[in-house]
């Protein structure tokens, strides 16, 4: 995607061909600012800190960190540390897992003086793989959203909700939720974005209307609990989210306050799909509520808040009376039972262990 109409990925290798550079996301929307990663400290905190997130960027930016691992130290006892290390940076987002893993299969079989290369092509690949995957989850997304609009006879706009940034941001490139809504655009099918701020860190706010603003695509920034109202009066079409974790059930767990969207969508009709890539899935789990762990953050996310002043100044202020204690769940579970469909790589399924064993049927 596009950046001021520069062509950008998420990660990539920096000229020097061993470093890998970022974009800082906690910095948008008022900065666009690269980081560079140079060894394992550093991606362990672009990913525990959010300065990349979004499941499938979090897988890639695992396996370019366990590159970065190798080449600092490549033997055994460091490579299980570095895997230890980097699961504890982010436990909800099954992506991590999954490249730990790919990356573990890779390496543990070659001597010490083999894995840094080995490291750095596996990673390119994942992050390759990615964009392809995203990109077919757009395909498949947009079949739904044209058949909307083929509902309409093609006139007005088709209307689509989504909760917090789940776009090319959220992905190597691309995205997920956002990719249906970009393949939609491109096609010139006329469609339309309600985005959620996503309290408490505003990724909706931060990033999703500020990656939408780059690529021209019609959007309104809303407060969280405005969706329910917007559905009661006819104003969505569908809602379109993204996934941190999908059990092989069907069950989504994704940002907190998606519950409640799928929740108002039920309630009113309106159809409510879950876009996710194959690596999201996983096969071990089948109740997402009971079995899925639950991200708590630091209660600052919730009593501050960042801003542009006047002056041009990012600044933080306190949103409480000082003293005030809070609660921050990082993510809820959706299940299976409110979404109408799972949006992959592979197609559209029902949200069931049925539907995801027809698409993924040696996974299962």
């Amino acid at each position: 995607m596009k950046v001021n109409n520069t062509p950008y990925r998420t990660i990539w290798l920096a000229d020097d061909g061993w470093a890998v550079e970022i974009i800082d996301q906690t910095k948008l929307p008022h900065n666009f600012i690269t980081v560079r990663l140079e060894n394992l400290a550093d991606g362990i905190h672009a990913i525990a800190d959010m300065l990349v997130r979004g499941a499938p960027l979090i897988g890639a930016t695992t396996a370019y960190s366990m590159a970065l691992a190798m080449r600092e130290d490549a033997s055994d006892d460091a490579l299980d540390t570095a895997c230890d290390r980097l699961y504890a940076a982010r436990p909800t987002a099954v992506n991590l897992r999954w490249a730990l893993d790919e990356m573990r299969k890779v390496l543990t079989p070659l001597a010490p003086s083999e894995r840094t290369a080995a490291a750095y092509v596996r990673a390119g690949e994942i992050a390759d793989e990615d964009v392809e995957i995203c990109s077919s989850i757009g395909d498949n997304g947009c079949e739904l959203i044209n058949r909307v609009w083929q509902d309409k006879n093609q006139t007005g706009v088709v209307n689509v909700l989504t909760h917090c940034n789940a776009g090319w941001l959220a992905t190597v490139d691309w995205g997920t939720a956002l990719a249906p809504i970009y393949k939609a655009f491109n096609a010139g099918i006329p469609v339309h974005v309600w985005v959620d701020e996503t309290r408490p860190r505003n990724q909706g706010a931060s990033l999703t209307a500020w990656e939408l603003q780059q690529h021209g695509v019609p959007h309104t920034l809303i407060a969280d609990n405005t969706g329910g109202h917007l559905m009661q009066h006819g104003k969505v079409d569908l809602c379109i989210t993204g996934t941190d974790r999908t059990t092989r059930t069907g069950d989504v767990c994704n940002k907190i306050g998606t519950y409640l969207k799928a929740l108002a969508a039920k309630d009113n009709n309106i159809p409510f799909y879950v876009a996710l890539p194959g690596p999201t899935i996983d096969w071990t789990l089948r109740d997402g509520v009971a079995e899925i762990p639950i991200e708590e953050r630091g209660g600052d996310e919730v009593l501050h808040m960042a801003g542009l002043c006047d002056d041009g100044v990012v600044r933080e202020v306190l949103l409480t009376a000082p003293g005030v204690t809070a609660a921050n769940y990082a993510f809820d579970v959706t299940p299976a039972r409110l979404v109408t469909g799972l949006i992959t790589e592979r197609g559209v399924c029902a949200a069931s262990a049925d539907g995801l064993d027809g698409l993924y049927p040696e996974l299962c």
